[in-house]
């Protein structure tokens, strides 16, 4: 069974670090050409209209979640019955949804461009553009189901392939070969978002492969509905808060400055956010690992989850934030131009930080939604949400785009130096001296000789060609790789240790817990 276990972890890391290396290689390919071709105005409306849509993740109101939760518990249980009753009442509520959605994109389609600084000949093609994303985020909604099955059976690598070769794959050689014919913006949004949909569609015949639901209005049921809305209820805060912080950045800036300015924001702003789907696609697998953990009552399990979990974020996002930091300028001079160098790379310092001290820490929320014990941190992204807007809002005007990032900044690393940590400890029983020891101290060794050999480089060349970048990347890469294998055959990357909780006089009276192999049960 461990071994089992074992390939399906793999399976589902593996094919999901490989199918966010192949998106973030078509991204950093993609998006200049798209800029060069369309100009800053068009991609700037490009990035508007994409942000404004994703408001409609409010929508979902935490129904996803529930799905994942509980579609592990019945899949654990073999209770096909209640899943069918979730299922059938979740597709329901999504469908509902999809046609408010729609409608709010037909009304919000009129009057787009009398509440942005569009300018007069953008006018048009922004209207269609929002009608077009918008109707497709709509149709997304009942669709979506799907998705969530697979990932509460933890089947991440069906949800990866398919990734791969719609997004990774057929888009960007479809939006090519038709910019090339002198095709424009629309064009660009009918494939974007037109072959997510027929992933879904994909989707949703191997999930029903996986878990044989039964279909019928007599599965939809009120206990689904009281089940979901225990579930969902906080999960829906915690979403439109997110939402607002994620997605406030482009709308703010366009209404106070411009479409353009939204570009130099986007060159230092991706990087982050490329580092954020590189962590969160390992972290995503520690939700029905931990809901499975807390369904036993194992706090055990729990708690090496947390400590582990959190190592392996770090593990990853402090080589990115040393190289962000270190060849920041080049990367962005050679992903997009030497003009969005100075604002694109002084948004990405100001940002650095509470990025980092976020996706370390990628693994705690995680943990708590597994757990269900996420109420807590609701109101905090709340208060964050409203401190990132009215910063943001406050400081756009004297200082640009760097000052709106400095809204965003502040906020996000006030939640993740004194409440997450704080938190997740005193609800683990865990001290958090032990915690940071454990989670951190080995990432931080193993990404300082890196570090420092890629700064050193510095000194003998600048990069400004990708070719110049690359080499320097591969090398420290290639040095990291060799510390994490000398850590994985000491028995040090995922080995949790004698953790000292709370309470506990002494180390030596702590629980010892075992390497973690995997939390998977297929």
């Amino acid at each position: 069974m461990q071994k089992l276990e074992k390939i399906q972890l793999l399976k589902n890391v593996g094919s999901s670090w490989f199918s966010l290396g192949v998106n973030i290689l078509v991204g950093l390919f993609l998006s200049p050409y798209i800029l060069h071709r369309l100009g800053d105005t068009a991609f700037g409306i490009w990035i508007l209209i994409f942000s404004l849509t994703g408001y409609y993740g409010i929508f979902d109101f935490g129904i996803r979640s529930s799905i994942i939760r509980y579609v592990s518990k019945f899949a654990a249980t073999k209770n096909i019955e209640e899943a069918s009753e979730l299922i059938n009442t979740a597709l329901l509520a999504y469908t509902g949804i999809g046609l408010l959605t729609f409608t709010i994109t037909v009304v919000g389609s009129i009057y787009i461009d009398r509440l942005f600084q569009i300018p007069p000949g953008f006018q048009s093609t922004a209207r269609w553009l929002f009608l077009v994303v918008g109707s497709s985020v709509a149709l997304t909604f009942p669709l979506g189901v799907f998705g969530g099955i697979l990932e509460g059976l933890q089947k991440f690598y069906l949800i990866n392939w398919t990734n791969i070769f719609f997004s990774g794959m057929l888009r960007p050689i479809l939006i090519i070969v038709f910019l090339r014919r002198g095709y424009g913006l629309l064009t660009v949004a009918l494939i974007t978002v037109g072959l997510p949909i027929i992933a879904s569609i994909v989707r949703g015949a191997l999930a029903l492969r996986a878990l044989p639901l039964r279909f019928s209005p007599a599965y939809i049921s009120r206990g689904a509905v009281r089940q979901i809305a225990n579930y969902s209820g906080v999960t829906f805060v915690i979403i439109v808060a997110s939402r607002l912080k994620s997605k406030t950045d482009p709308v703010i800036i366009g209404s106070f400055l411009s479409p353009a300015a939204i570009t130099y924001f986007y060159a230092g702003s991706r990087l982050l956010d490329y580092a954020s789907e590189v962590v969160s696609s390992l972290a995503q697998i520690f939700v029905p690992m931990s809901s499975q953990s807390e369904a036993m009552g194992d706090q055990d399990r729990l708690r090496k989850i947390f400590v582990a979990g959190n190592r392996a974020c770090a593990l990853i996002t402090l080589p990115m934030t040393a190289a962000f930091v270190i060849v920041g300028r080049s990367i962005i001079e050679v992903w997009l131009g030497k003009r969005y160098v100075a604002q694109g790379y002084s948004v990405l310092l100001t940002l650095i930080i509470p990025y980092t001290l976020m996706l370390t820490q990628f693994a705690s929320g995680r943990v708590l939604y597994g757990m269900s014990k996420h109420g807590k941190v609701a109101i905090i992204t709340v208060i964050e949400a409203a401190a990132n807007i009215i910063l943001s809002i406050l400081l756009v005007r004297p200082f640009g785009i760097v000052g709106d990032a400095i809204g965003t900044a502040i906020p996000l690393a006030a939640t993740y130096t004194l409440f997450m940590p704080f938190h997740l400890c005193s609800l683990l029983g865990i001290r958090m001296s032990s915690f940071l020891r454990q989670a951190f101290l080995l990432p931080l060794a193993l990404a300082l000789p890196p570090a420092m050999i890629l700064l050193l480089m510095q000194r003998w060349l600048v990069p400004h060609t990708y070719r110049q970048l690359g080499l320097q990347l591969l090398i420290v890469g290639g040095i990291y790789a060799a510390l994490l294998a000398w850590a994985h055959s000491a028995g040090k990357l995922l080995r949790v240790g004698n953790l000292a909780l709370a309470g506990d006089s002494t180390a030596a009276e702590a629980i010892p817990l075992p390497v973690i192999e995997t939390y998977s049960e297929d």
